[in-house]
């Protein structure tokens, strides 16, 4: 062969290999997110009882219940805010969200008598953290140009659930001590408005949202492990019967034959189901309980089994935003509000289903 000859094909040989990685490379498929990114700070750590009498443990019990207490009695940095610096509320504006956990299903009737399925979500000693103005806040770097009115955000660090500060990491603690309040379980950060920023150590409230409005609810689908494509993408399956061997709940064909015979990225077949983040969105609050923080949503579409976390925030639907001025940036704490709060279209249960008249 010669040299001439030899360019030639190693020419074509390029190309080809070329041609091929676009075609990898050009292809809308990602790879799924099987996790949150670790955007803060590690808090686990290595338990050990080493040299830890019984009077030690007493000891940390007690300074435990003693912050709690203080906790407890720490006034609302609101209750110091005139009424005249509160910022009023515009359309464009977005608030901060809550930490709630999802404690189960229970049925409900409407005012018709139609029975109407509802999730309740608990809200769990919800405290600001910490804010980052839009100037400091400098987020993970987007390949896509993000929006003018997204670059104006900041970053409003929401913790929930007190914790024992001797079970997680010194540096973990440390984002508490500033604001002087024990460690928080989970941490979840929103992004707000410059004008719906609020102090650290502000608690946050289930009134925090109001009944009628609508809300996206964040959280981590059920965990089902391995499963086939029946059940994870709704595949029919081969016949019963007619000569069908082993291949009852098969996928069937993968893949084309000819010159590109080889396995499409993004087919649907066999996998991990589940745990994944999802968000529902535009799901209406029915009903609020302010002793218990609970609230009432219409529905059983929450992601995530019982006992699981969920992150609510005002819904982004543009039929189903807020109409009038929701508590902006959110309620402060008061004393004398009622213990239950419903829907117009709800029955309560303390009033009478059938009424009797005198002829």
């Amino acid at each position: 062969m010669s040299t001439n000859n030899l360019k030639l094909l190693c020419t074509k040989f390029n190309n080809l290999k070329i041609n091929y990685v676009i075609t990898r490379t050009a292809s809308n498929w990602k790879p799924p997110k099987y996790r949150p990114p670790y955007w803060y700070m590690p808090k686990e750590r290595v338990l050990t009882e080493d040299n830890l009498t019984q009077d030690n443990r007493m000891f940390i019990k007690e300074i435990i219940q003693d912050k709690l207490q203080a906790q407890a009695a720490m006034e609302s940095p609101l209750e110091n805010i005139s009424q005249t610096e509160t910022m009023q509320w515009t359309p464009g504006k977005k608030r901060v969200g809550l930490i709630a956990r999802k404690i189960g299903n229970y049925p409900m009737w409407d005012k018709d008598g139609k029975k109407v399925l509802t999730t309740l979500l608990q809200v769990i000693d919800n405290h600001v953290i910490k804010y980052i103005p839009p100037e400091n806040f400098k987020p993970m770097i987007h390949k896509v140009k993000q929006p003018q009115e997204h670059r104006r955000l900041g970053c409003m660090l929401v913790g929930a659930e007190n914790i024992d500060p001797s079970t997680v990491t010194k540096d973990y603690c440390g984002l508490f001590n500033s604001v002087g309040m024990l460690p928080k379980r989970h941490l979840c950060r929103f992004m707000v408005s410059p004008e719906a920023a609020l102090p650290t150590g502000t608690p946050l409230y289930a009134t925090h949202f109001r009944v009628g409005d609508h809300i996206d609810v964040r959280a981590k689908t059920i965990d089902r492990g391995f499963q086939g494509v029946m059940k994870r993408w709704g595949f029919k399956g081969m016949p019963a019967s007619h000569g069908v061997t082993k291949t009852h709940r098969r996928p069937g064909n993968i893949g084309a034959g000819g010159e590109k015979a080889r396995v499409w990225p993004g087919t649907k077949m066999p996998g991990n189901m589940g745990n994944r983040w999802r968000i529902t969105r535009g799901v209406k609050i029915l009903r609020i309980n302010t002793k218990h923080n609970i609230i009432w949503t219409l529905g059983v579409a929450i992601p995530g089994e019982t006992g699981a976390m969920c992150y609510l925030f005002d819904t982004v639907l543009p039929l189903k935003k807020h109409k009038t001025s929701p508590p902006f940036p959110t309620q402060p704490p008061l004393d004398n509000l009622p213990l239950e709060y419903y829907d117009d279209s709800i029955h309560e249960f303390e009033s009478p289903t059938i009424s009797f008249e005198e002829i």
